[in-house]
């Protein structure tokens, strides 16, 4: 999720990794295609996130917002569809993608899931559907009746009890326009079907990623008779209370990094200090007191001040550990930090935080995780943890003020089925590490799990992987696949210096 004061859980929402938006006026010689009952037109998929463009189709299907009342209000749902030029078998069962989040905008992330599943694509249309409540689908966006953003006290510290009064705000302006308690997964994958139908086609296969797997989950529960083949990507569990395990999760991440750097030489020589016991280090220093710092903006190139505390250390570490190529700055920005210099954690800081914003509607998320995981949450003692309950507190401080649905009584029993299915984790995982996928697959007996080595949170686009992706659509047999190809996949060596690792 995305807050203005930034506090932990805000970054580790975000990475929990633009609507479809047509060119302006599409010219009168563009054809127009008929999918099922659909009506498709050409658009431009676009996203501040990447810096290509996606040609593709996009419809718009509308559902009730409260399925037990047809004709109450509607929505429409926002589709786009990156066609394929193959008209053989596999047009009879497209792909969806099913994004993360919860809050994220399937169509957002067009750019990378078109290059992810390039390979696929040759065979098979690729449908992206922005969940209810994100994207075009009727965003619960927190924004007042003029369509001005709502946001925090920049000067308010970040606790439960500023984020509740936010979220009490928010609430209160979507109330005109939307029924928060009809945007949890139940809704979405009802939606998911009535595009299936809409489509024209039997049966469909599904592709999540992050709390897009609880998604594709709890689809092939519920429509069995209409998934084909599932693949799951950074798995989180049906009993995982999103947010509740950060803590722990994140403090695997940090040892596994620390471990890396033990075991080659050049890094352990360079780092004596090792990456968690720094990083508590710096966020002991800065919790005592804050320090203003000057340091160059790397989006605007203009100098700016801000304060560094704790809370910006750990952040940047949350975010560092999703993303190898970046969790290698790690140890050099926390051997800066402890000699005072923090300038380089400020400038890494604002280029991440500028890299996730936007990708999270607020109001979805909070609908989602009000009604599906903030019960189930149990506080546990802190331990000897770098992070705190006060990250879960953070995470669910909305719900008590948030008009909540509810779940199925069967929602979090483990999906047990003969569909194939194809387990996805990052070996360095830091919120869905592949002890999860390990869990799910105990069920699943059709079903395989893939680690990638050295990787983080997302890995549909790792190496050979797109290839991988493509031959299991192509057979549905997640056992038969030669996996051997990922054996190239390492670990991104630490930079040592700010110029980069030792030969």
């Amino acid at each position: 999720m995305r807050l203005s004061c930034r506090p932990l859980a805000t970054s580790a929402a975000l990475l929990l990794l633009a609507a479809c938006q047509a060119t302006p006026e599409a010219p009168p010689e563009a054809a127009e295609r008929q999918y099922g009952t659909l009506t498709f037109k050409p658009c431009t998929l676009t996203s501040a996130q990447a810096s290509n463009n996606v040609e593709a189709e996009c419809a718009t299907l509308q559902v009730p917002e409260n399925p037990e009342a047809p004709t109450g209000r509607k929505i429409g749902l926002n589709i786009a569809l990156l066609d394929t030029a193959n008209e053989g078998e596999g047009k009879q069962d497209p792909v969806f993608f099913l994004a993360g989040g919860p809050g994220q905008s399937a169509t957002q992330v067009a750019a990378i899931i078109n290059q992810s599943l390039r390979d696929v694509r040759k065979k098979r249309d690729i449908i992206l559907v922005d969940q209810r409540g994100t994207g075009k689908s009727n965003p619960l966006s927190c924004v007042d009746a003029e369509g001005k953003e709502l946001s925090f006290d920049e000067n308010a510290a970040a606790t439960p009890e500023v984020i509740a009064e936010f979220a009490t705000r928010c609430a209160a302006a979507l109330v005109d326009r939307a029924d928060t308690r009809f945007y949890t997964t139940t809704q979405a994958i009802g939606d998911l079907d009535a595009v299936r139908a809409a489509l024209g086609v039997d049966k469909i296969n599904l592709v999540g990623g992050s709390y897009g797997t609880r998604v594709a989950q709890q689809y092939a529960a519920r429509f069995p008779q209409h998934t084909r083949a599932v693949v799951i990507d950074g798995v989180a569990p049906n009993d995982l209370a999103v947010g509740g395990d950060f803590a722990n999760t994140f403090e695997s991440a940090i040892e596994l990094q620390s471990a890396q750097c033990r075991k080659d030489a050049a890094c352990a020589k360079r780092f004596p200090v090792d990456t968690r016991t720094q990083l508590r280090n710096v966020m002991t220093t800065l919790a005592k007191a804050p320090v203003e710092v000057e340091y160059r903006d790397p989006g605007t190139a203009a100098v700016r001040r801000d304060p560094v505390s704790a809370n910006t250390v750990t952040s940047l570490a949350f975010m560092f550990s999703y993303m190898p190529e970046l969790s290698s700055l790690l140890p050099v920005v926390l051997d800066e930090a402890a000699q005072g210099r923090y300038a380089p954690l400020m400038s890494l800081n604002s280029l991440a935080t500028r890299n996730m914003a936007g990708q999270m509607n607020q109001g979805m998320q909070w609908s989602v995780i009000c009604a599906e995981d903030a019960d189930r949450y149990q506080e546990a003692p802190a331990g000897d943890r770098i992070l705190g309950p006060e990250v879960a507190r953070m995470f669910f401080a909305a719900c008590p003020v948030w008009n909540v649905g509810s779940r199925p009584k069967d929602f979090t029993a483990p999906l047990s089925t003969d569909v194939p299915v194809l387990l996805l984790s990052g070996e360095f995982d830091p919120v869905t590490p592949p002890r999860y996928a390990e869990q799910v697959l105990k069920h699943l007996p059709n079903g395989r799990h893939i680690v990638a080595k050295g990787q983080g949170h997302g890995t549909l686009g790792a190496g050979c992987m797109p290839r991988l992706l493509a031959q299991f659509m192509d057979k549905a047999d997640a056992k038969a696949l030669d996996a051997s190809c990922l054996d190239t996949l390492t670990a991104v060596p630490a930079f040592t210096s700010f110029n980069g690792w030792e030969p």
